[in-house]
Parts: structure tokens; sequence; C-alpha cells
């Protein structure tokens, strides 16, 4: 992994570490990455293995664990002060990380460094090119919930197209996905379904005006039903783009249908999913 990826997943760690109490939001933790808030997360997760609130959690049982060895609180004030409800949840939640009860833990009196978590195991492997995206004028039906249903927000985009005999100006099928499913609630997750129109097509009535920015790509070639996308995002998040030193640009992730499930077998659909970056 560059280490350049790698000093600022530290960083945000650090930063967990010293302000456990702070805002320790996705957009706040995205400037102390320094990466663009569309990415930061999917990148913190394909490489650590968990997620921001994962490490969070983490991060503020490892401040309890010293409070259980360096301080006399009683055990319901160190899980108040832990984000716990009661007793019983914290202790359930301190065996987890540290394998051994609050009470024990206090007896042994011992403290352990917080670190940096890598995850274990390879992710499914796909090509990946870097291109330069012309950029797309869309005309989209915005989605919010799982993106699994976006389905449903195509649907109602064919529909429009085929009643007003528009396909001949659509030049292909766009999903733009604004939010990390591992990090947002599935039923808040955004998106826009939409199509390519041809140079100088107004927006058909209905349907918002999307724009994708030209620029540099990487472009992950996904051969495979949908439902195995969100892995082959973890190679290209995880694995691909920090062993490339590439930097992400401030802009979604999209991703380009070069087939319908329509008239498509599940194991051949082509997908080509689009990931801005800057400029080498």
């Amino acid at each position: 992994m560059s280490r350049t990826y790698e000093d600022r997943l530290v960083r945000v760690l650090a930063h967990i570490e010293a302000n456990p109490d702070g805002d320790l939001s996705l957009d706040a933790l995205a400037e102390v990455a320094a990466m663009s808030r569309f990415h930061w997360h999917r990148v913190f997760v394909a490489v650590t293995g968990e997620t921001l609130s994962a490490a969070i959690r983490r991060s503020r049982l490892y401040r309890a664990a010293g409070d259980l060895v360096n301080s006399d609180l009683a055990l319901s004030a160190i899980a108040e002060r832990a984000g716990y409800g009661s007793a019983r949840s914290f202790a359930r939640a301190f065996r987890h990380v540290f394998g051994t009860t609050p009470g024990a833990f206090r007896r042994e009196g011992r403290l352990l460094p917080l670190k940096l978590k890598h995850r274990q195991g390879d992710y499914p492997m796909y090509p990946i090119d870097i291109e330069t995206c012309p950029g797309y004028r869309l005309g989209a039906v915005a989605h919010t919930g799982a993106y699994t249903s976006i389905g449903g927000g195509f649907d109602r985009l064919s529909a429009m197209m085929s009643a007003r005999g528009l396909w001949p100006q659509v030049r292909g099928m766009v999903g733009v996905y604004y939010d990390d499913p591992d990090a947002v609630a599935e039923a808040e997750l955004r998106s826009h379904a939409g199509v390519i129109l041809a140079d100088g097509m107004e927006i058909p009535e209905g349907l918002e005006d999307v724009r994708v920015d030209p620029g540099p790509v990487a472009v992950m070639r996904y051969k495979g039903p949908y439902s195995g996308l969100h892995a082959a995002y973890k190679h290209l998040y995880g694995t691909w783009l920090p062993a490339s030193g590439r930097e992400p640009r401030d802009a979604p992730p999209f991703e380009i249908y070069r087939n319908s499930p329509q008239d498509t077998k599940p194991e051949d659909l082509l997908t080509d999913v689009h990931v801005p970056i800057m400029t080498a």
C-alpha cells in the first residue's frame, strides 16, 4: 500500500483517538484525510476491513481501557463515557475487542496501543485502466434508498424515453452513486439513474440535468451480476488505488452499463465502474 494512503489513514485514527468526543462525521474526517468525501471512506473500509463507526467505537473502547487502568471511575461511569447505555452492553463490546471483561482487564492493569487494522483476505480482481472521460450530460431520475433497487429508477427512465421516442438520442445508461453503502444507512443512499444525452439535446421534461465532468478516470471492467459489484469496488479502492499512487478527484463514482439485464444473463452483464482521479 502507498505510504501516502497509509499515512492518511493513520492520521485519521490518531485524530479519532485524540478527539473521541469531537466532530467525527464523514465530512470532518475526510478533511483530516485530505481526500475527497466521495471516496475516502471507501478507501478506509477497503484497506482496514472496518467501517468508520467501528473504528470510532474501537477507539472509545481503548480510551475506556485507559480509564480502567488509570482511574478509579466506576464501570457504569466508564461505560457511559464510552457511549454505552449500560454496563452490560459495554462489557459485551469490551470483551469482543480485548477478549476479557472490563473487571478482569482492570485487575490485570495492562494497556495496548491503538493500531491501524488491515483487512484480511483478498478481493476479487478485475481489469482497471486509466482513461480520459470526455464529460457527459445526463438526463436523470433521482433515487434514494438501496443501490440494488435503483433498477426501479431505470425502469421509470426507460418508460419515459420509450414513450417519447427519445432512444435514438441516447448514448448510454449511467448510474451515479454519491454515498458509501458501508457508511450511510441504506434508506438514505443517494444516486441518479441517467442516460447520456446527445449533444444539443434538451433535458426531457421531468428529468434532472446531471453533469459528469471531463477528466482522468480509473475504469474497472466488471463482468457478472450486479450483486458482485460491492466486492469489486473493494478491490478498486483497497488494492488498486493505493498501489497506483493516484488520488481520487472530488467527484462521485459512476457506472456505465454496456448491456441490459432485460436481455442478458447475470453472469454476462458488463459494467464499467469509473472513479474520477486527479491528473498525474
